[in-house]
């Protein structure tokens, strides 16, 4: 997660809890104590999150908001809040156990996007300035790599890091391991990555504490 720095979006900041891009995009539309928050309603919201998310480039960062263009982001936001429940579903359908071949009959609205995609490499210069590293990297080896980048043909491109995000999160996790949070009301959902994985809740701060609370209170009355 970083501090989105281009546009402004939600005066409130995002929850990046779901220790996967994919999980933090679903929880664009989830919220604890009940009480969902939507942080995509339009297009700015779209920028501004993608961008704290880190999965903005940066040649996308730019994108201009005149001539109808802000109409036409709105209308990738409201696509991009069909994309999240319909993988909401597939979680809610496939959580907790692992995926199978079968499963890939599941995926079309997601491969379906994904085959629009635009994308290339390209051999760049390591440590560039945009960057934030030098240049004197030596001889031989490190200094060329290649970059992945993808060809701007308009707002629908901005599906595609999400579409990536939850592909990744499909082939290289282990989904027994996405969970929603045990906190009373809270929908908000995450990869356990931790060693015992043991994980119950969305966080200690939302959710953990309250529950100890509660538990020692329970205690007290006997």
């Amino acid at each position: 997660m970083r501090k989105s720095s281009v546009l402004s979006g939600p005066s409130e900041r995002p929850l990046f809890c779901g220790d996967h891009p994919a999980m933090d995009f679903l929880n664009t539309g989830a919220g604890s104590r009940g009480a969902a928050r939507e942080w995509l309603s339009t297009g700015r919201d779209l920028l501004a999150w993608l961008d704290a998310a880190g999965l903005l480039a940066p040649e996308q960062l730019g994108v201009s908001l005149g001539d109808g263009a802000e109409e036409l982001l709105d209308d990738v936001a409201h696509r991009a809040r069909s994309l999240r429940e319909w993988f909401r579903g597939f979680v809610q359908s496939h959580a907790g156990r692992p995926l199978t071949a079968a499963d890939v009959r599941d995926l079309a609205p997601l491969n379906a996007l994904l085959a629009t995609d635009d994308a290339f490499r390209r051999i760049e210069a390591a440590g560039r300035p945009e960057d934030g590293r030098g240049h004197d990297h030596g001889e031989g080896a490190g200094v060329l790599r290649w970059r992945n980048r993808r060809r701007w043909r308009g707002p629908d491109v901005l599906l595609l890091p999400i579409a990536d995000s939850i592909g990744d999160l499909l082939t290289g996790e282990d989904f027994t391991l996405v969970k929603q949070c045990e906190g009373e009301g809270c929908g908000l959902l995450f990869l356990d990555r931790t060693r015992a994985k043991s994980r119950r809740w969305c966080s200690m701060a939302l959710c953990g504490n309250r529950a100890k609370v509660a538990a020692f209170r329970a205690k007290r009355r006997g």
